[in-house]
């Protein structure tokens, strides 16, 4: 056992007690309403709450796993996850954003166990890299058989961050599919801290709204103080 880990995260308490957030958490007892439900992949560099500056209880709904799934198998059928179900269909919730981020692991393990037949041991992480092998597949055959591997000669992004954006989109038509998230907002983004999309590390850029993804009209959604953060590998 690690003392010093104990105490860290105590000590990480004591700040979060003393902040001004902790004080917020009156105004949500007795129940919560955030406007939207984040599912970003549960990596430790990438942060729900860092990403979107939330500060605040009472914003933002998380759910996460590795690959950023929405769905899952429920008596031999795909369904939304329940993380992501619940604030959609509990608390008046109306966006669901599906946040991706370069460099993925989940999307890295699915690609190799396309190339060599082998998933992950540990049996929790074969089931999430199983579920992930039918869309790397499609999304290979969508990128004409390109499997460079993880390019850094500066000739163009990894497929592997190709494959990140094109899971975004599949999870994003997957969660439009269900009838829990028929009547929300479905955004699709990429955390970026590889230069991928060519901005500064820590950036979200948005591939994907409601099955849209032409650069042009997303654009147009956000105005021209984001357009820089509208963007695509595919």
């Amino acid at each position: 056992m690690s003392r010093d880990l104990l105490a860290e995260l105590l000590d990480r308490n004591d700040e979060h007690v003393a902040s001004a957030a902790a004080a917020d958490l009156a105004a949500h007892r007795d129940g919560q309403r955030p406007p939207v439900v984040s599912v970003c992949c549960s990596d430790s560099r990438v942060s729900q709450e860092g990403m979107w500056a939330v500060d605040r209880p009472g914003f933002l709904f998380t759910a996460g796993n590795i690959g950023n799934r929405v769905s899952d198998g429920v008596d031999g059928e795909r369904t939304l996850d329940g993380s992501v179900a619940y604030p959609l269909a509990y608390t008046g919730t109306d966006a669901l954003a599906v946040v991706g981020h370069t460099g993925c692991g989940a999307v890295g393990a699915a690609l190799s166990a396309v190339r060599t037949g082998d998933l992950p041991a540990e049996p929790g992480v074969r089931a999430d890299v199983a579920d992930l092998v039918p869309i790397v597949e499609a999304g290979l055959d969508a990128l004409d058989g390109d499997e460079d591997g993880d390019r850094t000669d500066g000739d163009g992004p990894s497929v592997r961050n190709r494959l990140v954006e094109y899971n975004v989109h599949e999870q994003v038509a997957i969660a439009r599919e269900t009838e829990t998230a028929a009547d929300a907002d479905v955004y699709g983004f990429v955390y970026d801290f590889h230069g991928a999309y060519g901005g500064p590390d820590g950036a979200v850029y948005l591939v994907n709204v409601d099955g849209e993804r032409d650069i042009d009209t997303l654009r147009d959604l956000v105005g021209s103080a984001h357009a820089d953060r509208v963007g695509t590998l595919l």
